[in-house]
């Protein structure tokens, strides 16, 4: 049985269009359950080569949609012609267009090998899709798919053993069921000689998703009545234009701002975040402006933790940059910094900037090129008359709360914010300055992305956004308070304060690597034991 090409190429583009929809700032959550539909019946009738082809189209429309606001990044606010920004953009979603081939051709040809599988093997090969794409070339896990769930708390519970990939794979799984079981109908319908209804995938997508919704529905059920110790937290969200960031004119028409929204928040505070480079000049370089900040930190009889630049030098004597998270004491006392280890291409350094890439400049405007930092350094502080449960008078003076910063990109790779609840955080912050992204769907997306953090590792998460998205969100993904974006905020919430771990946190992810393990051995296998490409150009195997 064949079908004609512009029906295929209609499939490919169908799922391509459905993609970005289940994202926000759409929000169509539901229709990330049978976007693929469409591709996989399409590759049911092609060759490996031919699927490759079919899904790179249906990819690169994916990401274009998920990733459009890339050109309003490199041409509001990185001055890029829009030309440029928009061929750099198509570069980018042509470039991770390609997982999406490899995987509609890899599944054709595991179909090919293995006729008796079905698509069981296809949320497999996605997951190690997703986990290659999380590192390779610096890794850009931006739109995976299982964060279109975000806001579905009972499924998403899963997460705190198989991460954000254990998502996916759920997703994928149902979409290989839809899909087999519409093209076992169709066949049907048309009177072809099939074999028996694919119960196999069926089974298996009905299971998964009735225990991973009995899962999450009966752990939130009981979390609801466990008590937790708890902090009062404040974020302050300037809501500070990019072309006003660093410009030295405003700068006291900045700080200004942080003091009005920083008193805002009242009194009984244990800590105050601002924004990643909230301070508009390195923070240790310039003594009048860090009186102002250890001021503000003193009035507000909590600590204070900010973003700003810090200025080292190698051992040769060059100057070189980090963009770190200052915890400051209410005594201006420095208590701890966290440099942040994972920098954003073209944002804080050009790759390739003395070769072919030389004539590119960063998106972010600031004074040089970053370096990473060291790794996951925790950040302690005493919290304000906290007596946690069997902790005596006489040791209260030893107690601190320990908790991780992860600064802007750093939050969307899961296995980074696991190390800091690997390494005992009690909770997390994470700042970041999203005003780059402009009124587009990235703010929520990136907002999206830390519930699925604070559900893997059970910790709470405070956020503190230039521009917004500001907010609380709870250990199992619950938000708690969000602001909008664009909009000067300064929020006041209680997070919990957690030592326990999840099997994700304990052993990260094992999960992906699994079925990373599992693909390999059963294309090796397949290699080795069948002809991928039969004669005529039709996958083997494959009853019409």
């Amino acid at each position: 049985m064949t079908i004609s090409r512009a029906r295929l190429i209609l499939l490919a583009c169908a799922s391509g269009l459905l993609y970005p929809l289940s994202f926000p700032a759409f929000d169509l959550g539901i229709v990330a359950w049978f976007a693929l539909v469409p591709l996989h019946i399409a590759v049911e009738y092609l060759s490996p080569g031919r699927a490759f082809r079919i899904g790179w189209l249906s990819g690169t429309l994916a990401f274009t949609g998920s990733m459009f606001w890339v050109i309003t990044a490199m041409n509001v606010y990185g001055k890029v012609p829009f030309p440029i920004a928009t061929l750099v953009m198509l570069l980018l979603t042509v470039y991770l267009g390609l997982y999406m081939a490899v995987y509609a051709g890899g599944l054709s040809w595991i179909r090919t090998a293995f006729p008796t599988l079905g698509f069981l093997p296809a949320p497999f090969l996605w997951v190690t899709l997703e986990l290659i794409r999380t590192y390779f070339l610096s890794g850009l896990p931006w739109a995976l798919f299982g964060y279109s769930q975000y806001q579905w708390l009972p499924i998403i519970q899963l997460a705190d053993h198989f991460g954000v990939y254990g998502v996916s794979f759920l997703l994928v799984l149902v979409n290989s069921a839809l899909a087999e079981t519409i093209i076992w109908g169709f066949k049907a319908y048309r009177g072809f000689q099939i074999r028996s209804f694919p119960w196999p995938s069926s089974v298996a997508a009905t299971a998964g998703f009735s225990v991973a919704l009995f899962y999450g529905t009966t752990l939130l059920s009981s979390v609801q009545h466990v008590p937790t110790r708890t902090l009062s937290v404040g974020v302050v969200q300037p809501n500070v234009e990019q072309a006003q960031k660093w410009d030295v004119a405003f700068r006291q028409e900045t700080m200004a701002r942080y003091d009005r929204l920083t008193a805002g928040l009242g009194d009984n505070l244990d800590l105050i975040v601002w924004p990643e480079a909230a301070t508009p000049f390195v923070f240790e370089m310039e003594p009048q402006y860090r009186a102002v900040v250890n001021d503000m930190a003193r009035r507000s009889g909590a600590p204070l933790l900010f973003g700003s630049p810090a200025l080292r030098r190698h051992p040769d004597g060059r100057p070189f940059l980090l963009n770190s998270a200052y915890l400051l004491a209410t005594d201006g006392q420095i208590l701890g910094r966290y440099d942040k280890q994972h920098l954003v291409p073209f944002g804080e350094y050009i790759p390739f900037h003395n070769s072919f890439l030389f004539f590119l400049d960063k998106l972010v405007e600031g004074i040089g090129d970053f370096e990473a930092g060291p790794g996951s350094t925790l950040l302690m502080f005493k919290p304000r008359g906290k007596n946690p449960p069997a902790v005596t008078a006489a040791t209260l003076t030893d107690f601190h709360v320990k908790f991780g910063v992860v600064i802007c990109y750093e939050v969307i790779f899961p296995n980074l914010v696991r190390q800091f609840a690997a390494n005992g955080a009690d909770f997390m912050v994470t700042v970041t300055n999203d005003a780059w992204f402009g009124p587009s769907s990235a703010p929520y997306q990136h907002f999206g992305m830390v519930v699925f953090r604070a559900v893997e590792n059970h910790v709470a998460f405070a956020r503190a956004a230039n521009t917004g998205i500001s907010g609380f969100i709870d250990p199992y993904g619950r938000v708690v308070q969000q602001s909008p974006i664009f909009t000067q905020e300064a929020l006041r919430g209680t997070i919990a304060v957690s030592h326990q771990q999840t099997f994700y946190s304990q052993y990260g992810d094992l999960f992906a690597y699994a079925c990373a393990i599992l693909i390999a051995l059963l294309c090796l296998t397949g290699y080795f034991s069948h002809d991928t490409e039969p004669a005529g150009g039709e996958p083997a195997g494959r009853p019409a």
